[in-house]
Formats: C-alpha cells, sequence, structure tokens
C-alpha cells in the first residue's frame, strides 16, 4: 500500500516535538513520521514562521476538519489573547466585551453553541450560561489551541458549531531545560478619562520547563500576572420614541446615558504539568491551572431624560429623509448624574489527571479524571447625583441635542455647572426606584417624599460553577486492509451550575423624615476632581469615590427583591450529569490506489438534568416564593464520519458528516418562573399558570455535512476551499409547555393545590431549519515566486454564511452569533531576526448578548467591524548577536483605525443604541530565554 511521505520541515518539526497537537493529530503524525526516510535534512524555521507550518501541519494530518494555532515559542501566541488570536482563524469571529475580544463564533453559530476544553476535558465558565470567556484564559500559558469543526465519536467537548480545545505544554515532549521570561507595558491612546483610572499597564510571565531522571519526569510550571488598561467613550441612548411636528411624525431622542469608563484587568494565572514515564509503556501527566480574575471598572456620566423626561421639547431640525428630529431642545429638565463602580471577580481551578499504558503493541488503555470550578462575584454600584431630591426640587436646565452623523452619539448645549460640588449633591435627583418596601423603611408612605429614596443601586450577582468528569478508553490496533484500529470508551461528567441574583436600593444614610430630608454634598475626602464628558458637549463633572462612601456607610441598602420578582427568576440552580459511550474506527485504505484516511464512530449520550428554582408571586406588594425542583431526561445517539482522499502528496479531498448537539441556556432551562394558581384550569386542564424557564428543555441538534479540497503546495503554504450544510432542528423558542408543580406550595395561600399541572410559558423546542456557506483559506509565502521574497507572506480567508432557520409559526429567524461575511488578511514578513506582521478581521452585522439590566444577558443587533492590528518586532540571536541570544523584542498597536463597537435598538441603522469608542491600545515587550 502505498503511504505518502510528510515534508522535510513537517519531520523537523515533529522531531522536536509539536506540543500544540491533540492526542490524535499527534499519533497520526508520528505514524507517518515512522514511515518517512530517517536520513532527512533538518530544515529548521523559527518564530513566527514556525507557528505557521505547525498550524498547517496540524490541519494537514488532523482526521477533522480543524484549524489550529500554535505558539511562536513557549508560552508565547501570536496575539496578546487567545481570543485575538481565535478571530484570525478561517470562519471564526470574536465579540469584543468591554473593548476586548472574549466571545466566539464558528461558522455562523455564537458562543453558546461550542464546546470549550482544556487537554481534552470540558470546562466551567464564568458566564451565566455556557458560551467561555476567553479573556479568562492566559495566552502567555498556553502552547496552543485546536478548532474542531467536524467531530469525532471520541471528542467530549459538545456544540453544534464545534469545539475549541485549549492545550498545555507537554514536558517530556521537549528537548530540555527552558527557562524563559516575558515582560510588556501596556498604553491606551486616550489619557485617563477618569482621574482614579489607569491608562497604563503591565504583563510578565515566568517560564520553567526541565526533565529529570534519564528524561522520565518532565515539570513545566508558568507564572503570569497582569494589569491590562482599557478606556471607552460610550455613547447610550435609551430609545427613539416618536414626536410629532408640523404635522408629521418623527423618531427622536427619548434619553441618553453616555459615560467614560477606564478599566483595570488584574489577572493572576499559574500553570503546572508533571509528567512521568516509570516505563516506556506508561506516561502519566497531572496538569493544573489557576486564574484568579478582576474586572474593575470606573464609570463617569450624566444621564439626560428628552422626549421621555420631565422638560418641555421642541425641535429645533429635522431631516425628513431619515426621519429624526436631528436636533432638539428641553426646557426644565433634571438629569442625574452619575458615579458608578463595577466590579467582576472570578477564581477558577482546574486540575487533571490523565494515564496512557500500552499494554502491548497493539492495545493502549487510556485514563483520565478531572475537577474545574469557577466563582464569580459581581458588584456593580450606582451612585446618584444632581440639584435636588425627586422630580421637583433642585435647578433645572435647558438642554439642546444635536445628532452626529449616523446618530453614532450627540452633541449637548446646557446652562448649569456640573462640575459644581455645591450645585451637584448626593442623592436621588428623579423619582426613581418606586418599591414600597424602601417607603415603609423610611416612613414615607403617602407623603411628598413616597417613591423618592433612590440615591442609588447595587447589583450583587453571585454565578458558581463545578464540573467533575471521569473517562476511560481502549483502542486496539487491528490487521485490516480498511480498518487500522478501534477506540472504545465510557465517560461521566457531572455538573452544577448555580446563581445567586439580588440588588439593593441605595438611600443615603443620613435620611430621616422629616428632620433631614435633602441632598448631601460630597465629604472633601471623597472628592477626586472631574471627570471631561466634552464628548457629549457636558464638560467637566463632579467625580468623587463611590466605591469608599458604600464602604464608609454613606449609604443604607435595602434588598430589591422584596418587591421585585425579577431576582427570584434570575436565581437558579441546574445540575446536568451526562454518561457517554462511544466506539470509533480508524480507516486506513485505499480507493483507486489513492489512500483514504479517517475514522467512523457512535457516541450515545444519556443526560439527567434537574434545576432547583423558585415558583414566585406578589402579594400586597411582597415578592413570596415556593422552592422548585424538577427533573427530566433524555438521550441522544451521535454518529459521525471522517474521510480524507490523498489525491497525491500535496491534494486531499475532506469529507465528514455528524449529528451535534448544543444543550440549552441555563438561564432559560431552569425552575424558577413566576406562577399563579387559578381556580378555573384552562384550555389545557391545568391550574398552574406559569412564565420564566423550561426546565425540560432539551439539546438543539443538528446533522452537518463538510466537504473541503485542499492543496498544500508549499511546506510554509496551503489554500482550502470548504462546503459546509446544517441541518438544525429542535431550536429553541417561545412557547408553551407542560409543567409538573408535584409537591410546590402556591405562593399565594402556601398550601399544596390538588392539581399540580401547570401550563408554563417560555422557551420550547420546536424551530428548524438550515444553515450553509463556504469558506476560502490560505497561506502564501512570497518565496513560491522568488527566493528574494523569501519571509514575505500572506494570510487570508473568506467565509460566507446563510441560514432559513424558521420559528414553529414560520417566520424567519437570525441565528445569534450569524454574520453573513466574515474575512481575516495577515501581510507579514520574518527574515534574519526581524518580523513585521498586520492584520485585519471583518464580519458583518450580528445578533449578540450584551449585559442588560441587573447583568441580564441582553440579545441586541450589534453592527458588523473591520478591526487592524500591527506588530514589529526582533530576536537579537536570529538576527546575528549571539551575545543577546534568547531575547527578542517587539511592538503591537491594536485596533489601529479605532473601530467602535456598535449596538441598535431596532431594525434601522440609525437607532444607534451603543456606541462605544475605545480608542487603540499599545503593548512593549520582550521575552528572554535563558
Amino acid at each position: 500500500m502505498q503511504k505518502l511521505k510528510p515534508s522535510k520541515v513537517t519531520l523537523a518539526l515533529l522531531a522536536s516535538g509539536f506540543a500544540a497537537m491533540s492526542a490524535p493529530m499527534f499519533a497520526a503524525a508520528q505514524d507517518a513520521e515512522q514511515k518517512a526516510q530517517k536520513d532527512v535534512e533538518v530544515i529548521e524555521v523559527k518564530g513566527f514562521r514556525r507557528s505557521l507550518v505547525e498550524s498547517i501541519n496540524a490541519k494537514r494530518f488532523s482526521t477533522s476538519v480543524v484549524e489550529t494555532i500554535s505558539a511562536e515559542d513557549i508560552g508565547k501566541l501570536p496575539d496578546s489573547s487567545i481570543a485575538e488570536s481565535l478571530s484570525r482563524l478561517p470562519g471564526l469571529a470574536t465579540q469584543r466585551l468591554d473593548g476586548r475580544a472574549s466571545k466566539i463564533s464558528i461558522r455562523g453559530f455564537g458562543e453558546n453553541e461550542s464546546g470549550t476544553t482544556l487537554n481534552g476535558r470540558e470546562q466551567v465558565s464564568i458566564s451565566d450560561n455556557r458560551g467561555a470567556e476567553f479573556d479568562l484564559y492566559p495566552s502567555e500559558i498556553m502552547s496552543g489551541v485546536t478548532v474542531y469543526k467536524t467531530p469525532d465519536a471520541s471528542i467530549e467537548g459538545e456544540g453544534i458549531a464545534g469545539t475549541v480545545n485549549l492545550q498545555t505544554i507537554k514536558p517530556l515532549d521537549q528537548d530540555g531545560r527552558i527557562i524563559q521570561v516575558n515582560g510588556v507595558i501596556e498604553k491606551t491612546s486616550f489619557e485617563k478619562l477618569n482621574p482614579d483610572g489607569e491608562d497604563q499597564g503591565h504583563k510578565a510571565t515566568f517560564f520553567y520547563l526541565d526533565k529529570f531522571a534519564d528524561d522520565t519526569i518532565g515539570v513545566a510550571f508558568a507564572l503570569n500576572t497582569m494589569s491590562s488598561p482599557n478606556q471607552e467613550k460610550r455613547w447610550n441612548a435609551w430609545g427613539y420614541p416618536e414626536f410629532e411636528q408640523d404635522g408629521k411624525k418623527y423618531s427622536i431622542l427619548g434619553g441618553a446615558k453616555p459615560y467614560v469608563r477606564s478599566s483595570e484587568l488584574e489577572r493572576d494565572s499559574m500553570m503546572f504539568v508533571l509528567e512521568a514515564a516509570p516505563r516506556d509503556d506508561v506516561r502519566m501527566t497531572f496538569d493544573a491551572l489557576y486564574v484568579d480574575f478582576l474586572d474593575k471598572q470606573r464609570l463617569r456620566g450624566i444621564e439626560i431624560p428628552f422626549a421621555w423626561g420631565q422638560g418641555t421639547v421642541s425641535a429645533n431640525s429635522v431631516d425628513d429623509a431619515s426621519g429624526f428630529i436631528t436636533s432638539g431642545t428641553t426646557m426644565g429638565q433634571r438629569v442625574v448624574v452619575r458615579n458608578d463602580y463595577n466590579e467582576r471577580d472570578a477564581e477558577m481551578k482546574s486540575l487533571g489527571f490523565n494515564t496512557k499504558w500500552d499494554v502491548n503493541t497493539d492495545l493502549t488503555l487510556d485514563f483520565d479524571v478531572s475537577y474545574s470550578k469557577v466563582e464569580k462575584k459581581i458588584v456593580g454600584i450606582e451612585s446618584y447625583a444632581g440639584t435636588g431630591r425627586g422630580n421637583d426640587r433642585g435647578e433645572a436646565d435647558t438642554l439642546s441635542y444635536t445628532l452626529d452623523g449616523g446618530n453614532t452619539g450627540a452633541k449637548f448645549n446646557h446652562n448649569l455647572n456640573y462640575a459644581d460640588y455645591d450645585l451637584i449633591q448626593l442623592g436621588g435627583p428623579l423619582s426613581w426606584g418606586w418599591s414600597g418596601a424602601l417607603n415603609d423603611a423610611f416612613n414615607v408612605t403617602g407623603t411628598d417624599f413616597e417613591n423618592q429614596l433612590q440615591d442609588g443601586f447595587i447589583n450583587t450577582p453571585e454565578v458558581e460553577d463545578e464540573l467533575k468528569s471521569l473517562k476511560f478508553a481502549a483502542t486496539q490496533a487491528i490487521e485490516n486492509d480498511f480498518i487500522s484500529s478501534v477506540s472504545a470508551g465510557i465517560s461521566y461528567r457531572d455538573r452544577e451550575k448555580a446563581k445567586l441574583s439580588e440588588g439593593y436600593f441605595l438611600t443615603l444614610s443620613s435620611f430621616k423624615y422629616p428632620s433631614n430630608t435633602g441632598m448631601m454634598v460630597v465629604p472633601e475626602q471623597y472628592r477626586l476632581g472631574t471627570a471631561n464628558l466634552d464628548f457629549i458637549g457636558m464638560g467637566e463633572m463632579i467625580a468623587y469615590d463611590v466605591n469608599g462612601l458604600v464602604r464608609d456607610g454613606y449609604y443604607y441598602g435595602l434588598q430589591e427583591s422584596l418587591t421585585n420578582s425579577s431576582h427570584a427568576t434570575k436565581s437558579w440552580t441546574v445540575r446536568e450529569k451526562v454518561t457517554s459511550l462511544f466506539v470509533k474506527a480508524d480507516i486506513d485504505t485505499e480507493v483507486a490506489d489513492m489512500p483514504l484516511s479517517g475514522n467512523m464512530g457512535l457516541r450515545y449520550v444519556r443526560s439527567e438534568q434537574s434545576s432547583k428554582g423558585n415558583a414566585f408571586n406578589t402579594v400586597d406588594g411582597k415578592v413570596v416564593t415556593s422552592p422548585t425542583d424538577i427533573s427530566h431526561d433524555y438521550n441522544h445517539l451521535l454518529p459521525s464520519l471522517n474521510l480524507t482522499l490523498k489525491l497525491d502528496d500535496d491534494q486531499s479531498m475532506r469529507f465528514g458528516a455528524a449529528k451535534t448537539i448544543s444543550r440549552a441556556r441555563l438561564d432559560e432551562m431552569n425552575a424558577s418562573f413566576s406562577a399563579t394558581y387559578n381556580q378555573q384550569p384552562d384550555s389545557n386542564g391545568n391550574n398552574w399558570s406559569i412564565g420564566g424557564g423550561n426546565p425540560e428543555l432539551e439539546p438543539k441538534e443538528a446533522f452537518g455535512l463538510d466537504l473541503t479540497y485542499e492543496n498544500y503546495f508549499s511546506s510554509e503554504g496551503y489554500f482550502a476551499v470548504a462546503l459546509f450544510h446544517k441541518d438544525i432542528t429542535n431550536w429553541h423558542f417561545d412557547g408553551q409547555y407542560a409543567v409538573d408543580m408535584t409537591g410546590v406550595a402556591d405562593p399565594a395561600t402556601g398550601a399544596i393545590p390538588a392539581n399540580p399541572n401547570g401550563t408554563g410559558s417560555g422557551k420550547v423546542n420546536g424551530g428548524e431549519g438550515t444553515l450553509w456557506g463556504y469558506e476560502l483559506s490560505g497561506t502564501l509565502p512570497l518565496n513560491v515566486f522568488s527566493e528574494a521574497l523569501d519571509g514575505f507572506g500572506i494570510i487570508a480567508s473568506y467565509t460566507g454564511v446563510e441560514s432559513d432557520l424558521k420559528n414553529p409559526e414560520g417566520a424567519e429567524y437570525k441565528i445569534p452569533g450569524l454574520s453573513e461575511s466574515i474575512s481575516t488578511f495577515t501581510f507579514y514578513y520574518e527574515n534574519h531576526g526581524f518580523s513585521a506582521r498586520a492584520s485585519m478581521r471583518k464580519r458583518d452585522d450580528f445578533k449578540g448578548d450584551v449585559n442588560g439590566i441587573g447583568y441580564t444577558a441582553t440579545q441586541v443587533d450589534i453592527m458588523g467591524e473591520t478591526i487592524w492590528d500591527a506588530q514589529i518586532g526582533y530576536d537579537f540571536g536570529e538576527g546575528g548577536f549571539k551575545d543577546l541570544e534568547g531575547l527578542s523584542v517587539f511592538l503591537q498597536g491594536y485596533n489601529l483605525t479605532e473601530e467602535p463597537f456598535t449596538t441598535l435598538s431596532g431594525d434601522n441603522a440609525l437607532q444607534v443604541r451603543d456606541y462605544q469608542d475605545y480608542g487603540r491600545n499599545y503593548s512593549l515587550g520582550f521575552a528572554y530565554k535563558f
């Protein structure tokens, strides 16, 4: 049987131990190496070009359709974050969160439709749902990433879109001792937007790897610390109501909440890997990852009611073409001066142990056990200030606005001085926070101060996610003209995720009715000067330490959950016990004298899900809850097929077919809901009426087909053309479902009703449709045209995606994360120690989740964006400076064209909800390998 030989560059890389490969790809590459000639000339490339060759060969020798990223060197991925690197892969796109690439879409599916694994093990998430936020993971201590676009039966991560596998290093696969330090200084293009913010930061990494006991024990350790600044000028519009002018209806600004934000992401990470090979046939690996994550945000701005305010509104100018009032004035309007502080504090631990035993030359056993846990706490403090308490006290202002082009902001004119600490004082200047419990707490019910005591607010949601998993597998080699080996295994994972939602009305502790009902001047020790709002024309505003005021007892807090049922809806626990069995056959044969390889397999998945939550109702203005505990189970059979036909040494055709699932969002499948027991049954014969989560919501399903042509025309270059198609069923849409409320008490009476059957309103399985597209990708080293161009190259990709998914009523539905086109482009040069890269990534409009009120995930329309980054660097050793061997430096610039992040509040491109300007970010760094 004819067997193809890998290129000389490939063999050189394999011989050095290509750590970024997953186990199946590494095994395939080893087979290729063993079948090649032994007298191979070693061709060595380093740096970014080496990472390209490693990624190309990982793609080439994989049995599935994959994209990979390999570190340029130990602990040095090509970008500052894993998400940034992933966004350059064909078919992938990122969504920015507060200026940082965080969430990943794969071929038109958002982050909740893909799985994330670390060394092949499913991971917990700091988000409210399943989707990973990749800014949690430090790129500096990862050796590579593999994205599986087509699955095989042995892969643990589940998702219609695919699986992203993060990889740590394998010490025994390396040449010897490595000691390396990296350091980076960061700078934002904006000067400090807040007086207590930061516009500079740093990152530092220490890496150590060594082998002992005749190379039978390997140790790798990495420590990373980071304090990364990020700043933003944000325009946020409440909406655009109708306003009549000269007998015609136009859209006018309803109100706005613009502000300046200064953030610091502080992250300390530790990675440890211990490998042992006590015998030639046994290899044991223990790996641990610890991440301490703290994102601090300071936000200052002025919330300006307009058409939805108390003032007298008039139109100054209109645009008949767009239907908008482009300039308007409000007289007698009071505003809310905001000093806010947000903090996301998360801690993640991930532990894993794996043993591989080659029982004999044909049989290998694999045992794996892992544990991961994340705990996240959020504190979001809002502090209000103005000229007087309530709607009618204090000095009002006359304000005018003029919309910027494209409604991406506005410039205001005003009369009051919002930087005057004597005029702008602590307290609630508008009648917000209508709470009977708050009125009762301060004895103002029935007085002129009723519903006027919200001087601020605190959101305090908490999330805890814990996952335990166990896997046992065996692989048996087979002497057969069609099948080379068969693998079978069983895995079990137990995951429990809980969210606790709470919020607190803040009222000045000095408020006493009727003796002290006014505002309070900001104490001198908490004053920080002013923040500048010139970008909206509002000039300077007072800036103070709200965190210090809350900490030192200047505010009284009252639970919002006493009278607001939304916290009961958002508090829940979901547990999943998943048992999987799989069998997979590796294919190695010939068709028409052409090698055919791949795998076919079947995965059986049994899921037992349960949820604990609250059934609640409002009685006499107060929220009354009863505990709920609802279980559900289901099964799936997931077949898969991957085939690769080698047309010749350089060309191949791939075909993939698989059934996949994506589990429901946790905030849609929990057992917290409003519940009313009606004396008269509904048309279904049910007395309970329920609205909220659906604990019996089952996964979305898809059957996918992939066809790919690949041409590896150079050791550093390839091009590929791919077609993909997915038939989608059981998508999640709003509808009605049956609920068993056995044992649940009626919140209104406290008694358990006779009829436990209920009709629920929430997400249900039912939508279906298709998603299809094509993908063009390639890497072109320009030395294929002339040796004089050695070191120059181009990396590019383009993905087109369409979908006709419909809801149960037949209406079209746009899948979250779907951009109809995604493109990437990188031009690079690397030779003689000098390197330079310029990269672009572009995506069309899409739907995505952002943080809404109370940190609730809110889906909005997000405008397409084009982002340019660039980097230059120099490796002194490669440049011939032997005394500086091991030292390299670099300068990076991100978002060089200052591309904004823009969301809409409707389907009109002029109804801009958010326009976020992050400016540019720069990094200057070095790496030194001893």
